[in-house]
């Protein structure tokens, strides 16, 4: 028996492969089913099996396409309630993999179709259990999710279903078994959760909140759902594409990579409305760009960016990247369901630049600049466009916060006329920030290099005492 988890930084995401005597299963697959394909071939196994622990919301899975490339059964668990062919297993139903079993273990709680399933060996011994969102490492999945699908769920309803489950389903087990979930430190289908992407339940029993054996049903409730903030806009979309179907992707890769010279790219822009996505590194960026494009870059947490940001997962985007990542950039957007890439710029923005075309920039300061300007203009503002329980946690006095995750709420708050340094952890989502507003007419916008990390090393600002935040929403 072979179990491996194939997990996905950008995401923050588990997916497993499991194979026993030339069958295989994969379980929580991402939109591109390749690596799948190619780890079942090198195992000489057939995949049987595609499950699924639940209607994904932050991401769209790849269960059609790897169905339809392997002919393996995709599986729900109990309510599931599929656009295509599917079987909707009963709660307790065991699925033979070789010579290993898998139990199926109905959980609702972070939607009502979640579903773990349960790993045995060819002696019966309980191995693993594939918790999907129900169980991370350090904490629970969200209870909000599904009230967006579904009218009359409330998260109180849904977070007394999850206490039910984790107690009546999951904590019986035996604490040897490996706890494999969906995700880790980063997504936001959950509020705190480790770094640690595997454990044994009987160390979760331990260390995590939501196991405390003397946990009352309504201590679950309130901790449970205290700190949780609005989910992007763009998982309820997810949700519906992983139920009712989607593009193969396949067909989204052929229409996203095709190469357009300065002029072609111009003219596609101008006829289409298309958004102008920019994935190079935010200091790059800010030496040059197209005017009117926004810079996301690729090298952090793209996908989930681009979800929270670009509020109509039907929006056509052209691209903007360094020479050969175009396939990796659309397959991204692929990952959350933005399929319509009609393109990108053949030779990247130099070959913008080269044509002559228009360009703009963005001014980045070191803290010294900064210090200095401040001086000179007492009314400009330290903006800080972190996480408000980032702020919260510790943050430069005087600084006003406006995260970059609620941007688009919140844009009357900001003043076309007064300066703003603005700054995030780094670097990286500042210049998102910045991009988002210049490409909207904001011109008084400067970039912080180095972030927060920066302004506390230097000494230069009177920082708040750190407080150990309770959520990471």
């Amino acid at each position: 028996m072979k179990i491996e988890q194939i997990y996905t930084g950008c995401l923050a995401q588990g997916a497993y492969y499991l194979e026993s005597q030339g069958e295989a299963v994969v379980i929580d697959p991402l939109r591109e089913v390749e690596p799948y394909l190619k780890r079942a071939e090198k195992d000489g196994a057939t995949i049987k099996y595609v499950l699924e622990t639940h209607f994904h919301a932050d991401f769209v899975s790849g269960h059609l396409d790897l169905a339809a490339k392997t002919g393996a059964t995709i599986v729900y668990g109990p309510t599931a309630q599929p656009g295509f062919a599917a079987h909707v297993a009963e709660d307790g139903e065991v699925l033979r993999v070789g010579a290993v079993t898998i139990t199926v273990l109905h959980t609702p709680g972070h939607t009502m179709e979640s579903t773990c399933y349960l790993l045995k060996d060819e002696t019966g011994r309980e191995v693993g259990l594939f918790t999907g969102d129900t169980l991370f490492i350090g904490d629970v999945g969200r209870p909000d999710l599904a009230q967006k699908v579904v009218a009359d769920l409330t998260q109180d309803k849904l977070a007394g279903y999850l206490y039910d489950s984790l107690r009546n389903k999951i904590m019986p087990l035996s604490d040897a078994l490996m706890v494999y979930p969906a995700h880790g430190a980063g997504s936001a289908c959950g509020k705190n959760m480790s770094k640690d992407t595997t454990d044994t339940l009987g160390n979760q029993k331990k260390l995590n909140y939501a196991l405390r054996p003397d946990l009352t049903r309504e201590e679950f409730i309130q901790e449970v759902t205290d700190g949780l903030t609005p989910p992007p806009g763009y998982f309820p979309e997810n949700v519906l594409m992983n139920i009712k179907g989607y593009d193969s992707i396949d067909e989204v890769l052929a229409r996203g990579t095709q190469a357009l010279a300065p002029e072609a790219f111009e003219a596609a822009a101008q006829e289409t409305g298309a958004l102008l996505l920019d994935t190079r590194d935010a200091q790059v960026f800010a030496r040059g760009f197209i005017p009117g494009s926004i810079n996301i870059g690729i090298d952090g947490s793209f996908a989930p960016w681009v979800g929270t940001l670009v509020p109509d997962i039907r929006q056509t985007i052209l691209l903007i990247t360094d020479e050969g990542q175009e396939e990796e950039v659309v397959t991204r957007l692929a990952r959350v369901g933005y399929d319509h890439t009609l393109g990108y710029l053949k030779g990247g923005f130099a070959a913008w630049e080269q044509a002559g075309k228009a360009v703009d920039t963005l001014e980045s300061v070191s803290v010294e600049e900064m210090i200095d300007r401040l001086q000179h203009d007492p009314t400009a503002t330290i903006l800080d466009v972190r996480k408000a329980s980032e702020h919260a946690s510790e943050h430069v006095l005087g600084s006003e916060n406006i995260p970059l995750d609620y941007l688009n709420e919140h844009l009357a708050e900001i003043d076309k006329g007064k300066t703003y340094f603005v700054h995030c952890a780094g670097g990286y989502r500042s210049m998102i920030f910045n991009s988002i507003l210049r490409a909207r007419g904001y011109h008084n916008l400067i970039d912080l290099r180095g972030g927060f990390t920066a302004l506390k090393a230097s000494g230069l600002v009177a920082v708040s005492e750190y407080v150990c935040p309770t959520t990471m929403l």
